[in-house]
C-alpha cells in the first residue's frame, strides 16, 4: 500500500459468508453505501462502477477487482469523481476488506491507501467508520446472520 493508509475495523455478529454477501450484493450495498448503485461481477480483473448522489451532487466512481477470495478478502482499486482529481492511475486508491472469523461472528478490517495528507486519511477513516457501521446494521438485520 502506498501513501497514508486509512484503517477501520468492526465486529459483525454473522458468518464471514454473510458479510461477504453484503460486500458484493448490489441491493445490500445500496442499503449501507448511501444509496449507491454498484455494478460488478466481483471477479479478479473485472471493473466496478458506482453511481449515486452525495450531498445533492451526482457522482461516479470506478475501479477494478484486484483480489477476491469469497468469505475472506476483497481488494480493489477506487477512483471517484468527487475527489476532484483527474482519472489517472496515480489518483486511484486501493481498498482492501479482510474478513476474519472470530467467536460469534466476523472481524471486518478495511484499509484504504494513497491518502495524500493526514487530514485526508482521517477524513477517509471517518467515512469508512460510517459505512462499516451501516454494513454491520444491514448484515445483523438479515435473518440468516445469526445462524
Amino acid at each position: 500500500m502506498k501513501g497514508l493508509v486509512a484503517r477501520q475495523s468492526i465486529f459483525i455478529r454473522a458468518h464471514p459468508g454473510i458479510v461477504w454477501k453484503a460486500l458484493t450484493d448490489p441491493e445490500l450495498i445500496r442499503q449501507y453505501l448511501f444509496g449507491t448503485e454498484a455494478i460488478s461481477d466481483w471477479r479478479v480483473d473485472s471493473p466496478i462502477r458506482y453511481r449515486g448522489v452525495w450531498q445533492g451532487k451526482t457522482y461516479e466512481a470506478k475501479g477494478m477487482v484486484l483480489r477476491a477470495v469469497p468469505g475472506k478478502l476483497l481488494e480493489s482499486t477506487y477512483w471517484s469523481s468527487m475527489s476532484g482529481l483527474p482519472d489517472r492511475p496515480e489518483n486511484y486508491k486501493k481498498v482492501r476488506y479482510e474478513l476474519t472469523p472470530e467467536k460469534g461472528g466476523t472481524r471486518l478490517t478495511l484499509t484504504q491507501d494513497n491518502n495524500a495528507t493526514e487530514e485526508e486519511r482521517m477524513h477517509s477513516e471517518g467515512n469508512w467508520k460510517i459505512v462499516l457501521e451501516g454494513l454491520k446494521k444491514v448484515v445483523e438485520g438479515q435473518p440468516e446472520a445469526t445462524r
